[in-house]
């Protein structure tokens, strides 16, 4: 399913730009290279994921409560363009150490798993 993340160019109403939302993707970009992708998906029905990869491939995320104001961010933003999850995006992500650990949230500390119960393990 493609969904669309760019403007229609209908005259809209005026986007509200969370100030801290903005001050964390400046400092994203300030912080690896001084430029970045983002990369913009809705999670669910009431939010969207701007996910940012700097220029030296390291990950970062905010979300927001809509593709406009999504996209009014990544708008106010210097060096920040809006891409896919291209070939020339995923070649350069490289996640911060750790970063496995955080997004598997406890299973990152166990020691013991349960038997695979599709008869392959």
């Amino acid at each position: 399913m493609t969904v669309d993340t760019q403007d229609s160019g209908a005259s809209a109403p005026a986007v509200s730009l969370p100030p801290r939302t903005v001050a964390a993707v400046k400092k994203f970009v300030a912080e690896h290279g001084g430029s970045a992708s983002a990369v913009i998906q809705p999670v669910g029905l009431d939010s969207v994921r701007i996910t940012l990869v700097g220029a030296d491939g390291v990950l970062g995320d905010q979300v927001v409560d809509d593709l406009a104001t999504a996209n009014a961010v990544v708008a106010a933003v210097d060096n920040v363009t809006v891409s896919e999850w291209e070939r020339a995006i995923t070649s350069i992500v490289t996640p911060r150490v750790g970063h496995w650990r955080k997004m598997a949230g406890w299973v990152a500390n166990q020691t013991r798993f349960p038997k695979a119960r599709n008869g392959l393990g």
